[in-house]
């Protein structure tokens, strides 16, 4: 056999040893969601902060990460799983399990803090009408800075606009994590 012969057999194999046995999937297939589920239900998110309504920011942007990244029927519900009158064929559940708000940064002028940085984990578990786990991460966090101000509304507006945007890259990692991960 020639060197040429040697090579091109080489080049053939190549592309199957490197898919093979790694992981690979497609895009959108989902790793742990089995092929037979068409319907979320995704309840409100439970919490054990006392922040205000960080739990339906979280949940409206995982719905809303659903909806336009996966083919199911995402639906909120009650928590029993049940929604228009029928069951889901799974349930995604979360729970805010901690919040915090931390300095980050400070104006040398004033020595008071310019920034925050506000640090959020969550429990979240996808079950099957069957009560199978099929998805579940105890220690789910994210993490959002926001610039302080001297004006008080101010503040408040900027800290409900982090928590929204925190939620929204929140979402995108756990909905890639949950169908994407190897």
């Amino acid at each position: 056999m020639s060197v040429k012969s040697v090579w091109r057999a080489g080049l053939a194999v190549l592309p199957l040893l490197l898919f093979s046995g790694c992981g690979y999937h497609q895009v959108g297939s989902a790793a742990h969601v089995p092929q037979g589920i068409s319907t979320l239900a995704v309840p409100v998110f439970q919490t054990k902060v006392q922040a205000y309504h960080t739990e339906v920011a979280f949940t409206q942007a995982v719905v809303r990460e659903l909806n336009t990244r996966t083919k199911y029927k995402v639906e909120t519900s009650s928590g029993d799983g049940s929604f228009n009158g029928a069951t889901a064929d799974a349930v995604l559940r979360g729970t805010i399990v901690s919040e915090s708000v931390a300095p980050l940064t400070y104006d040398q002028n004033s020595g008071q803090t310019s920034s925050y940085l506000v640090t959020i984990t969550a429990a979240v578990v996808l079950t099957d009408s069957g009560g199978h786990v099929l998805y579940r991460n105890d220690q789910f966090g994210w993490h959002e800075q926001y610039q302080s101000t001297q004006d008080l509304s101010s503040f408040v507006q900027e800290d409900s606009a982090a928590v929204r945007r925190m939620a929204q890259d929140f979402s995108q990692a756990l909905v890639s994590d949950m169908l994407e991960s190897f």
